[in-house]
């Protein structure tokens, strides 16, 4: 398999965690999103929408969008299994995940802070108020359901698909300086994560386009 990434997208952080969680192999392709190399030509005829991540599988599928490939891998990779067994329980994970990935992180990635600068004129005191208000929201409802469903990891004892979104979305909001203090069983969560080696591979300052100074 391939996988095409930025060191920081968030969206591509969350598959590298779920690729390491079922020990799948994956050669990592980056492309600079800083530098527009997601809208390269030859990138573009993989992935028409210009975005990270695509996977490339190994019978040569090219799967894009994060949460399609999270529900791919645990399809074709059943074993560790990042859904619960119970289908209520899988609704509740589900829903965890897209509260991070479909009303959170679209509203703070690269492209809509680009066009909230450059075709908006917002001053970065407004991009910071922007970031800093959908995180918290997204955050305190977050908060709640981690309070009710966390043993160690964001729903029960074992890693899901909500921490692979979580832990991202935890990175971002340090990136921007948001304070966490309110949301303390996330943090918690967060830190648990730290310890596991499969989320240790997947961080950010572990890829090969790492940037530290950035």
């Amino acid at each position: 398999m391939r996988l095409h990434s930025y060191w920081r997208s968030s969206a591509a952080y969350r598959v590298r965690i779920a690729l390491a969680l079922k020990g799948c192999e994956a050669a990592v392709v980056t492309h600079d999103l800083r530098a527009d190399e997601q809208r390269a030509p030859g990138y573009l005829n993989l992935n028409p929408q210009g975005l990270v991540p695509a996977l490339e599988s190994d019978d040569g599928a090219v799967l894009t969008q994060s949460l399609a490939i999270l529900e791919w891998l645990e399809e074709r990779y059943p074993a560790p299994p990042l859904l619960p067994q119970d289908a209520g329980d899988r609704a509740q994970v589900r829903a965890m995940v897209a509260l991070i990935a479909c009303d959170m992180h679209p509203l703070n990635n690269l492209r809509v802070l680009r066009y909230l600068r450059h075709q908006l004129g917002a001053d970065q005191a407004a991009v910071s108020a922007w970031i800093g208000h959908w995180i918290a929201q997204g955050f305190a409802a977050l908060e709640v359901l981690v309070a009710r469903h966390s043993r160690g990891f964001a729903w029960g004892d074992a890693p899901s698909l909500a921490d692979c979104c979580l832990v991202p979305q935890v990175y971002s909001a340090q990136r921007y300086a948001v304070d966490l203090a309110p949301y303390p069983r996330i943090v918690a969560v967060a830190g648990h994560c730290a310890g596991h080696p499969a989320f240790r591979a997947a961080h950010p300052l572990a890829q090969p386009d790492a940037d530290p100074d950035a």
